[in-house]
């Protein structure tokens, strides 16, 4: 999120000061990105398709632009490699901890000997789960790079998590997608899965809902079994 917002930011400052005072026609939304635009257009979603649907929400237009293309002018691709640049300044700058309840229910799936995988839009999905720590508890991980190479669709899609699922060898009707995006909670449902579990990072519950979720929980320790027996 902090990424997304370090670079959008700074291109719409960039985008406005570009734009001529006696603009004709409707003008351009430039408002300052914020939290309540990620989770509406780029939350869960491959990266390009975030830049395009944040634009087109704001009315800007610009050019799709080529891989590794910088360009004199900025493009979907350019905006997107430079999101990119911009989390791997943060991931190395701030480095990751992963959620205490997400390790917990980890540690449960981990002693129920559950197979896990993850299924994410971002390419860089291997990096943070090394910086969590938490990357060998996954028998595979779908991301966007992967997505790519199989020719999968991202979310909302739900092809990477069927291909997930095909990885470990589970029918999707008796697998369980957890899903913090709106995007990723309807590939869950489109996919036909066993349970959708929304988790309320911002989203929000009735969002979560709506999109397909059966089940939304603040945080993933509601899920783990607690010493008197009582969990979700």
């Amino acid at each position: 999120m902090r990424a997304w917002e370090e670079m959008f930011n700074q291109f719409l400052t960039e985008y406005a000061e570009q734009q001529p005072d006696d603009a004709a026609g409707e003008k351009a939304d430039l408002s300052p990105y914020t939290d309540a635009d990620y989770f509406a257009h780029v939350d869960g979603k491959p990266r390009y398709d975030g830049v395009r649907d944040f634009l087109s929400a704001r009315g800007i237009p610009l050019a799709e632009g080529g891989e590794g293309d910088p360009g004199p002018q900025p493009t979907v691709r350019g905006l997107g490699d430079r999101k990119n640049d911009a989390f791997n300044q943060v991931l190395e700058r701030d480095g990751v901890t992963a959620y205490p309840g997400s390790v917990a229910l980890l540690d449960h799936l981990r002693d129920l000997g559950t197979p896990l995988a993850v299924v994410s839009s971002s390419a860089n999905a291997p990096a943070v789960l090394a910086a969590a720590g938490v990357a060998g508890r996954f028998a595979t991980v779908v991301d966007g790079r992967i997505a790519a190479e199989r020719g999968l669709p991202g979310k909302p899609a739900p092809d990477t998590f069927a291909n997930a699922a095909s990885v470990l060898g589970v029918e999707p009707r008796r697998a369980v997608v957890v899903e913090d995006a709106v995007s990723g909670v309807r590939a869950g449902r489109a996919g036909d899965f066993g349970l959708v579990l929304g988790v309320d990072r911002g989203a929000g519950f009735e969002a979560l809902t709506e999109a397909g979720a059966d089940i939304v929980v603040s945080d993933l320790s509601e899920t783990v079994p607690h010493e008197d027996g009582g969990a979700l």
